[in-house]
């Protein structure tokens, strides 16, 4: 699937690796438009909107064998087939699929709240949330916040889901495919099952948020045995969206990754 982008091109000549970002569950390549400018120097910097997500194609399928394709299909149209992959949360565990899956188009890995196991935390009420919205009386994002709010009392996480309300010319939809992301809940928390398992040996940056529980240490061994060459970081105090609450933080620690991967010699 060709995939929606936003490109931030490299400032001078483009000596590194492309740098490919994909987004989390409901959020969108803009998610990243700051963070990216960080990193252009010699290297252009791609971010994507998933599929069912932004302005990328709906499908019925939503797993992660299907959005690590659609991350190489991205990587061979728009970064010289092979790049540097970020991938926060959902887009991690896609980020995953493809490092074991196809090695040689990731030159490093870089993995921001998430790991390769199951997790059971409920994403089904917020779907409902969206989907139950009057779309018919909707003027302005606003105007749904009320009816998000009798099931979502964060008025943060509120104001993250609306940024997926578009209104135009006094119309408002979702630039989220409810109906798929609902089918494939279950697959979207899980970590694929019945598929090879290769090692991805290149270079890889788990950083997580240190008051979030995606990541926890004893998650470590399964992290290393699938991705051996691991380096483990945490921001303090950060919840699961590490990436919004300290940007500074952590385009800090994605910049000092980056810095290792452009220093390291080629091996063939």
């Amino acid at each position: 699937m060709e995939l929606n982008n936003l490109v931030h091109e490299a400032e001078g000549a483009e000596t590194r690796p492309p740098l490919v970002i994909a987004h989390g569950l409901y959020g969108s390549a803009r998610n990243f438009n700051s963070l990216a400018r960080h990193f252009t120097a010699h290297r252009r910097v791609i971010m994507v909107d998933m599929r069912n997500h932004g302005d990328s194609p709906w499908d019925a399928e939503m797993t992660y064998p299907a959005m690590a394709g659609d991350l190489a299909e991205t990587i061979t149209g728009l970064a010289g087939g092979r790049a540097v992959v970020l991938g926060h949360s959902m887009g991690g565990k896609a980020a995953m699929a493809l490092a074991l899956t196809e090695p040689r188009r990731v030159a490093g890995l870089i993995v921001a709240d998430i790991a390769p196991v199951g997790y059971d935390h409920a994403h089904g009420g917020y779907i409902d949330a969206m989907a139950s919205v009057d779309l018919a009386t909707v003027t302005r994002r606003s105007d749904a916040d009320p009816a998000l709010a009798r099931t979502i009392p964060e008025k943060m996480l509120r104001s993250f889901l609306l940024q997926n309300l578009l209104v135009e010319h006094g119309k408002a939809r979702w630039r989220l495919n409810l109906a798929a992301l609902g089918a494939h809940l279950d697959d979207l928390m899980a970590w694929p099952t019945g598929w090879p398992e290769p090692v991805f040996e290149g270079p890889a940056l788990f950083l997580n948020g240190g008051a979030s529980d995606y990541v926890l240490p004893e998650m470590h061994p399964r992290i290393r045995a699938l991705f051996p060459d691991v380096s483990f970081q945490t921001l303090p105090g950060a919840d699961h969206w590490l990436h919004a609450e300290q940007p500074q933080n952590f385009a800090n620690a994605i910049g000092a990754f980056l810095a290792e991967i452009d220093s390291a010699p080629v091996t063939g």
